[in-house]
């Protein structure tokens, strides 16, 4: 456990992605509340949950907290967010799984019992390649349960047409500089700071042994509402919508 670091660190993390995404918290919430209204109707005693791409496990640690019933796994490929994740997540039951999304096998590690009830994202699937989001849909449609849910928190273009996309992007920051948050620590900034920080050196040794380290991965890719849609639809969902936008900010929700 890091303790004081891993905490000053995680602080740090949630303020500069304000950022990005200013009205952060309440997006979150519209997740658990969807994965809430999912779990109601396929009422299993004890859920499976699994946040793709848990990071610092911001998303994780709150539906853990409310739905303190369900087993809730985070995935990740980074050692070092995950040593900060370990601390968030102390107290709350969440578990964590250090994994590749791009490794055959990673939804059987997943080690959730029986089927998966939700799966959930924040901000973390746009470094997929589209060829590998692809089959982590279908990984998804495979194994979530009927009337199961896929909830993606993310910034995506609400179609095609670059102007529009420059629009909704116009609107978050704007969003931004209203509450306050736009002249936050940035994101290359805190990402420098963090890889110096002397306390985490072990981690960061870790880290560079893994493709996330040797950055190994494409640059990012964000498929517009109606690219996310036709994919998922393609993978084996039954229906797909937006539930929450503010820009190009928005939850999206596919149902198997």
């Amino acid at each position: 456990m890091l303790g004081e670091t891993a905490r000053t660190w995680l602080r740090r993390w949630d303020e500069q992605q304000e950022r990005y995404s200013p009205d952060r918290d309440e997006r979150f919430e519209v997740v658990v509340d969807v994965t809430r209204w999912s779990l109601e109707r396929t009422a299993p005693a004890r859920p499976g949950i699994v946040d793709l791409g848990c990071g610092t496990a911001s998303l994780a640690t709150r539906l853990a907290r409310a739905l303190p019933h369900a087993d809730v796994v985070g995935i990740d490929g980074d050692p070092l967010m995950l040593g900060l994740a370990e601390e968030a997540v102390v107290g709350t039951g969440a578990r964590l799984l250090l994994d590749d999304l791009n490794a055959p096998g990673w939804a059987d590690r997943a080690a959730v019992d029986g089927p998966w009830h939700a799966a959930v994202s924040s901000t973390a699937l746009h470094w997929l390649t589209p060829e590998a989001l692809t089959e982590v849909y279908r990984e998804l449609a495979a194994r979530l349960a009927p009337g199961g849910v896929f909830v993606d928190a993310n910034n995506r273009g609400p179609e095609d047409s670059e102007a529009v996309r420059g629009l909704a992007r116009e609107i978050r920051d704007r969003r931004a500089e209203r509450a306050g948050r736009a002249d936050r620590e940035d994101w290359a900034s805190w990402w420098k700071a963090f890889l110096a920080e002397p306390e985490l050196a072990d981690l960061v040794e870790a880290r560079s042994r893994t493709a996330v380290g040797r950055h190994a991965f494409a640059p990012p890719y964000y498929p517009s509402t109606q690219e996310q849609t036709e994919l998922l639809l393609a993978a084996g969902f039954s229906a797909v919508t937006t539930v929450w936008q503010c820009g190009d900010d928005s939850v999206l929700v596919a149902v198997r």
